[in-house]
């Protein structure tokens, strides 16, 4: 999400920050770069127009070209407009009753996965429904109960052959108010490209349901495509918010800067997996922060503490202080950092770590690796998870045939263990690391355990990124760094 974007502006930033006067050639050279960088990422034309002349105004201001440091101050103005840009501060989603959440959007999109992903979101505290109005593809209404039964949410699903939009849904509301829901979401139908039946369809729907949101679920990898699409439904219908799908795959993100620029609704929620759990609040100020290089910690801490489970989190890290460590700890490691979603994408939230990816094998952030390794742990016997020095040849023969290995993968696997658990038994940086883990806030912040070992930091408060460590060791695989 938004990687190329950022590996752009990386460099001008970086420019920008070692030059110890600004002159206006400076800045213009700068707003260039950047100007450049948007329209790569296929950020709309006058989008960019506008966000480089608000930049461009700033930056030539007195107090930054007299500043003691102006580079740094042109990285905030850059800051502080990128947060405008992508909504200024985060918007809550409105479920005042009656409560009710229409989804809208073209096929493809992911409204049906993100209406049972919202579902689940809003579980707590709250009696979510879900609805089926897709009245034009019953494979659509049979998915949504499919995934109302993964969340455990109860759903209306209309009757076969129903064909009368209104009709269906006053029979669900009815229903709704049967089961006690708080919280309504409506999955409706959509078109490989906007028609009037689509829209016409909708409008006799919105207005019939008034619902408290009409959210677009647009996928962000569309690009321009997408942003006239919103201007479509926004203007024919009336959306108040936007959800994107799919940015774990879109490395320009275009479409997120301009979706939000043109229509001026807020982006509610992003998409970035396809398990039920990827689903996430947007806050401008924390994308702002990742793509400008400069993470985002409070993201972090905040999945450790929803996905992880505190008491093993708090055991692991015990464990790893008092220097034990076997593959059985190593195991419940890897469960956790799966459960926090892509590899990718919870370490790229960590600040500069943009830098090191760059010096990590291609396909070591790949979540198939992590899996790999995991099927190694489980084809050993418990005996070999607690005392890996008794695994020899015919044991790395016989675990590389039960995991679907090769017996050097088994072999690099165990060397890099190796180096691991010296690493724990060193009290010196098990210190250093447990201050690190602590420093980032909270008891849920010892599920990073694991990831704390991976990474093997040195100093207090975040990890350091020039200090590759365990992660380094793990993800390296034996081969040779991309340059």
């Amino acid at each position: 999400m938004f990687s190329n974007l950022a590996d752009n502006l990386d460099k001008t930033f970086r420019n920008l920050r070692g030059v110890g006067k600004i002159s206006e050639k400076n800045i213009a050279d700068s707003l260039r770069e950047v100007r450049l960088a948007l329209l790569e990422a296929d950020v709309e034309l006058g989008v960019v127009k506008d966000f480089i002349a608000n930049v461009k105004e700033k930056a030539q201001g007195a107090d930054v070209l007299k500043s003691i440091k102006p580079g740094e101050q042109i990285v905030k103005i850059f800051q502080d407009e990128l947060t405008e840009l992508l909504g200024g501060d985060q918007a809550p989603i409105n479920l005042n009753p009656p409560g009710y959440v229409l989804l809208c959007g073209l096929n493809g999109a992911g409204k049906t996965t993100t209406a049972a992903k919202l579902a689940l979101r809003k579980k707590e505290g709250r009696r979510p429904l879900l609805v089926a109005l897709d009245l034009y593809r019953p494979a659509a209404i049979d998915q949504l109960a499919k995934l109302a039964e993964q969340v455990d949410v109860p759903v209306f699903t209309p009757d076969p052959g129903e064909t009368n939009l209104v009709k269906t849904a006053k029979r669900a509301i009815k229903w709704t108010k049967e089961q006690n829901g708080t919280v309504v979401i409506f999955d409706t139908a959509g078109r490989q490209e906007l028609d009037t039946n689509l829209l016409d369809e909708l409008k006799a729907l919105h207005k019939f349901l008034s619902p408290g949101e009409t959210l677009l679920v647009a996928d962000s990898a569309t690009g321009q495509q997408a942003v006239s699409v919103a201007q479509t439904f926004d203007r024919e219908i009336g959306i108040t918010g936007l959800i994107l799908t799919k940015l774990d795959g879109d490395a320009r993100g275009g479409a997120a800067l301009s979706m939000r620029a043109v229509t001026g609704k807020p982006i509610k929620y992003i998409g970035e997996g396809e398990k039920m759990e990827n689903l996430a609040e947007f806050h401008p100020n924390r994308m702002a922060d990742r793509i400008l290089g400069m993470g985002d910690v409070v993201s972090i801490v905040e999945q450790v503490s929803e996905k992880i489970d505190e008491k093993k989190a708090m055991s692991a890290a015990k464990r790893m202080q008092s220097g034990k460590f076997d593959f059985n700890d190593f195991l419940e490691q890897m469960k956790m950092i799966q459960s926090l979603g892509p590899l990718d994408g919870i370490l790229g939230m960590l600040p500069g770590f943009r830098q090191i990816k760059k010096q990590l094998p291609t396909g070591a952030l790949d979540d198939k690796r992590i899996k790999q390794m995991e099927a190694i742990v489980l084809s050993m016997t418990k005996r070999e998870r607690s005392r890996p020095i008794f695994i020899k040849a015919p044991h790395r023969k016989r675990i590389a045939k039960g995991s679907g290995t090769t017996i050097l993968q088994v072999n690099q696997l165990l060397k890099q263990f190796g180096q691991m658990q010296k690493m724990m038994k060193s009290k010196g940086k098990m210190k250093d690391m447990m201050k690190q883990l602590g420093g980032m806030g909270g008891a849920g912040a010892g599920g990073l355990g694991g990831l704390g070992g991976l990474m093997g930091g040195k100093g207090g408060g975040m990890p350091n990124m020039n200090d590759m460590g365990g992660l380094e060791d793990l993800l390296g695989g034996g081969g040779k760094k991309k340059r």
